[in-house]
């Protein structure tokens, strides 16, 4: 079985962060964030991942290729020439999702993070006989959405309502998709969307269905999403008892620490903090709500909350990181600097305190 994760685009919503690295391999609960959906893929069977790439291709290519042998599966890529929105990269690729076996195939957006039920989704698709299978989710606002409209208990699509000024459902599209090979023969090799022009076509001939995602979902393609995203995800691994999370009297909820990390005594970490790999974290440190990208080091007494620190950056002594700051790549802030929902690009020095939202360029 193959699948085909979506990862074209510029990740403008996450710089600085992605100013350094393409926005699949920012870090996320300490792993780059495509790899938590190619373990997913690789559980349940899936044996080739095709990245259909527009961005920075090189990058990614080198990066995956020591997790392909580390995984045990096949990861190749498929250039886009120009960015092929999210239908285009299918008849690019199609030489490599067609391989004449009739088999169905996951195409996934890159920045989408869950609890990845596709064997679920497999058996579903099975079920209904349909052309394509998508995965929804309900969310809380749907008017800032576009809601997928559905019969409930066969999960026929019916139709896709922009935006909608009034309520016609709480179903949203997840970004998972689940579709026979007949579907590529419907793009064209240009670029166009997935969601508003194929999909829809599928629906009109009632061969499209779609199924309720069970458990968190977070598209976590802008800061305060991510942030939200890490919270839904430490809470998963909490729910199913995870080995993976951090204990200890320091320890506030739920916290992820890399094992390379070193906390000093007298921290209060917590909840929903990532930490990464060759962190130091030296006495009397609060941190809440935040992200620590690999090799940070926070002096003593600094205050984070709210935030994301990039990887080799150094936060000063009594230092405080409020309100949604987003620290670039090696980002230097001096001691006893307030930072309120500051964006720093990356290898900055940062000498005095910005007082409210800014771009420090």
């Amino acid at each position: 079985m193959k699948a085909l994760i979506l990862v074209g685009g510029f990740g403008t919503r996450l710089r600085p962060l992605t100013l350094s690295v393409p926005k699949p391999l920012v870090e996320f609960a300490n792993k780059p964030m495509i790899l938590h959906q190619i373990e997913a893929l690789k559980a349940i069977g899936v044996t080739e991942v095709i990245l259909a790439i527009n961005y920075q291709p090189q990058v990614m290519i080198n990066f995956l290729k020591e997790y392909e042998a580390k995984l045990g599966i096949k990861i190749s890529c498929s250039q886009e020439p120009e960015p092929l929105g999210t239908a285009g990269p299918l008849a690019l690729a199609k030489g490599k999702l067609n391989d004449g076996s009739g088999e169905p195939f996951f195409v996934l957006n890159s920045d989408v993070i869950c609890e990845y039920p596709l064997r679920e989704m497999i058996e579903f698709h099975k079920s209904h006989g349909g052309e394509a299978s998508i995965m929804v989710t309900k969310v809380d606002e749907p008017s800032k959405y576009g809601v997928v409209v559905m019969d409930e208990e066969s999960g026929k699509v019916e139709r896709f309502v922009e935006k909608p000024k009034t309520y016609v459902g709480n179903k949203i599209n997840a970004g998972i998709y689940l579709m026979n090979p007949s579907v590529i023969q419907r793009v064209q090799l240009r670029p166009t969307s997935i969601e508003k022009e194929v999909f829809p076509q599928i629906a009109a001939e009632q061969n499209l269905y779609a199924m309720v995602s069970k458990g968190f979902w977070m598209d976590i393609g802008q800061p305060s999403d991510y942030i939200k995203g890490l919270r839904l995800y430490l809470d998963s691994l909490r729910k199913r008892s995870s080995p993976m999370l951090a204990t200890g009297p320091h320890i506030v909820g739920n916290v992820l620490v890399h094992e390379t990390a070193v906390i000093g005594e007298g921290c209060l970490i917590g909840p929903d903090v990532a930490i990464g790999p060759s962190c130091v974290v030296e006495i009397g440190v609060r941190l809440s709500r935040c992200t620590v990208m690999r090799a940070v080091r926070i002096k003593k007494h600094a205050c984070i909350s709210s935030s994301i620190i990039g990887a080799q950056s150094t936060i000063g002594q009594w230092a405080r990181i409020d309100n949604m700051t987003v620290l670039g790549e090696d980002v230097q802030v001096s001691d006893e600097i307030y930072s309120n929902g500051g964006v720093v690009l990356p290898h900055k020095e940062i000498k005095s305190s910005i007082l409210k939202p800014e771009i420090v360029m």
